[in-house]
């Protein structure tokens, strides 16, 4: 159902790959709800993906970028704003990657030049997207950032490897960038620390299925589906949330501050006996 809540406003949405990517339907719900946005995503992910299909739905174009390069990322500003007929209202960082995860390195033996790429994709390219906007002016007064994460930024989860390190880096900047936009032109910088999600990426994590059923466990409302952050997403974007700034904010179903539940401790006992 469509309240218009982000009519007349314009994005740029990174990251979707496919339709179980939490960006995939965030740019479905912020068309529903009136917005024109473009669509971008680095050139090889681009390939794997079906984004085509995503823009036309949705009536966006689609701006090729390697976030981890300024000149890029120029780019993409300077064409959705021309597309779009103006300054940016909001954009969605959508865009994690860790080689270390994929070659399954275990974290105590980290390779370092695959913890530099993740560290440069994931969380430099955040600070990279925000400081070109910045020296270009090209985010509306009262714009929106939001910034997809992850709780192992704050708590020890082993099959998360380097990318806990580098979500931490992520929120760091959030909050930094967040204070130095709300100078400049009161935009808000945010992140949403979403519960685990079956997305592409998500499933590829090494005992992602398990831990999936155990946050649904241990979460009173269940997991967050990718849909469920998508709307959470648009309430940050639209005007609706216009003093909430530089927050990590949890989309996990009461996981972050739950210790047990009933269920976990039944399943405990039958273990145990």
């Amino acid at each position: 159902m469509s309240n218009n809540l982000l009519k007349g406003k314009r994005g740029i949405i990174t990251g979707a790959l496919d339709s179980n990517s939490i960006a995939w339907k965030v740019a479905e719900k912020a068309y529903e709800q009136g917005a024109t946005f473009t669509l971008t995503n680095a050139p090889i992910a681009m390939r794997m993906g079906e984004i085509n299909k995503l823009a036309e739905q949705c009536q966006a174009k689609i701006i090729p970028a390697d976030a981890t390069s300024t000149d890029d990322l120029e780019n993409l500003y300077t064409q959705s704003m021309d597309i779009l007929g103006g300054k940016i209202d909001f954009v969605l960082h959508s865009i994690g990657m860790s080689v270390n995860i994929r070659k399954k390195v275990p974290y105590t033996e980290s390779n370092y030049e695959y913890f530099a790429k993740g560290i440069d994709v994931s969380a430099l390219s955040l600070h990279k997207l925000l400081s070109v906007a910045y020296k270009m002016d090209a985010i509306n007064d009262y714009g929106s950032v939001v910034a997809l994460t992850y709780i192992a930024a704050q708590r020890v989860y082993p099959f998360y490897t380097d990318m806990s390190d580098i979500k931490a880096m992520l929120e760091s900047i959030c909050r930094n960038f967040g204070y130095h936009y709300g100078l400049k032109n009161k935009t808000r910088i945010n992140s949403v620390s979403q519960s685990p999600t079956k997305t592409s990426a998500g499933s590829g994590i090494k005992g992602f299925d398990s831990f999936y059923n155990f946050a649904g466990k241990q979460s009173p409302l269940g997991n967050a589906s990718a849909e469920d952050c998508a709307n959470f997403c648009i309430t940050l974007f639209s005007d609706l949330t216009r003093m909430v700034t530089m927050q990590n904010l949890y989309h996990d179903g009461g996981y972050s501050s739950t210790g047990i539940t009933t269920a976990m401790i039944e399943d405990f006992n039958k273990a145990n006996q």
